[in-house]
């Protein structure tokens, strides 16, 4: 399995409710498809660089997972029909970036045996 790094931008006019329900559907197909979500991260509405569908602001959302490449075709093939998308990114992270992903997991994890 590889690691990838997904930016997704959001519509923001979605409620509260609405960005909490694109994101949980956006996980569940990921953990579907075999992936293993590690992290989500909310950056929250930002400007865009240039408009799209009329819209100059967007809530962004980054993610970062491990999953087989078949997972990726399902993924794009759901932010090409989920309305509440509006762009999306799929990168495969390759050598350091991968050493730098684990070595934080592995300091979380010792950071956890600590604590308990």
């Amino acid at each position: 399995m590889n690691y990838y790094e997904n930016s997704v931008i959001l519509d923001e006019t979605l409620s509260e409710e609405g960005l909490r329900q694109a994101i949980e559907k956006i996980k569940s197909v990921m953990q579907e498809a075999g992936a293993q979500v590690i992290k989500a991260d909310e950056w929250g509405v930002r400007k865009l660089a240039y408009e799209l569908n009329k819209h100059k602001k967007g809530f962004y959302v980054l993610f970062l997972f491990k999953a087989p490449s078949s997972a990726i075709k399902k993924l794009e093939e759901l932010y090409k029909v989920f309305d509440p998308v509006m762009k999306f990114m799929v990168i495969k992270l390759e050598g350091k970036q991968v050493k730098a992903v684990e070595a934080s997991l592995q300091a979380a994890a010792a950071a956890e045996q600590t604590k308990a």
